[in-house]
């Protein structure tokens, strides 16, 4: 299941790199979320899930939504220039991120090794941004707001699946941003307001737009059943290998290939992250002994 979503999980890029060349990344994210939705109402029903949740896990499902838009709307835009490969090295300063939320949030104890992988980590990213800084400007640091985003999603995530299923999650996640979003949307197309303008594209658009939904559904699916199967310090080294698929498709859809700055930080940060992974199980092993 999680080698299924390092090789679907790109594809939700590539369809977005391929839309937002006509429409704009608010569309993008928009109809992710409702192509997302779409896709999971039959689910829900077949399986005859129970729709209702408590008003706690609501709450929690909308802010879970709210990440998700945030970081779908940073990641589309990053992408809309970056070369995708680029782009989710910067994201993979996630666990770092989560090493340090999960300090300043639950209290967790952080040793200094872990502390020097992540500032090696960061070190990495520092080299992945900078060509990408010097080609793109301040667009490169999109990704980096895309990895916030994504590691509030992933808490949050943590604390909702206690109560609610994968199916049920992802589907109120996904009516729930398209709600949040609908205003939004009605209120800045009234107005004229271009980033936040929608429009009719060629049917082909139509197509990438529906290939977002229908990527991310099928892969966040598959990672949550993956999480449901094994722990996540178990899976977690295998998520790096979705850097692999990502560089295949950038090349094969639009000829972007990583230059050596470029790998040189990727290179460091699969390594620092493997590193915190890997020190987190040693941790976990000891503590169980």
């Amino acid at each position: 299941m999680m080698l299924a979503f390092c090789a679907i999980a790109p594809l939700i890029d590539v369809a977005s790199k391929i839309a937002v060349q006509q429409v704009t990344v608010t569309q993008v994210t928009f109809f992710r979320m409702v192509f997302q939705a779409l896709l999971m109402a039959p689910v829900v029903l077949v399986l005859r899930m129970p729709l209702g949740v408590s008003r706690a896990m609501a709450s929690l499902l909308a802010l879970r939504a709210l990440m998700l838009i945030g970081s779908t709307y940073a990641f589309v835009a990053a992408v809309r220039v970056m070369p995708i490969a680029d782009a989710l090295a910067i994201i993979f300063v996630e666990p770092f991120l989560l090493l340090f939320l999960g300090w300043l949030i639950f209290n967790e104890q952080v040793g200094p090794r872990r502390i020097s992988a992540a500032l090696v980590g960061f070190g990495g990213v520092l080299l992945v941004i900078q060509p990408n800084w010097a080609a793109f400007g301040v667009v490169a640091l999109y990704p980096l707001i895309c990895a916030g985003f994504f590691a509030g999603y992933v808490l949050i995530t943590r604390r909702v699946t206690r109560e609610v299923a994968p199916e049920s999650m992802q589907f109120h996640t996904a009516w729930m941003g398209t709600v949040l979003m609908l205003p939004v949307l009605a209120l800045g197309h009234g107005a004229g307001i271009g980033l936040l303008t929608l429009s009719n594209p060629p049917a082909a658009i139509w197509g990438a737009l529906f290939g977002v939904g229908l990527a991310a559904t099928v892969s966040h699916m598959a990672i949550t059943y993956a999480l449901r199967f094994a722990p996540s310090a178990t899976i977690a080294p295998l998520h790096y290998l979705e850097i692999v698929t990502a560089v295949l498709f950038g090349w094969l859809f639009f000829g972007d290939w990583p230059n050596p700055l470029s790998w040189a930080g990727i290179a460091i940060i699969v390594a620092s992250g493997l590193y915190i992974i890997l020190r987190e199980r040693a941790l976990a092993r000891a503590a169980r002994r």
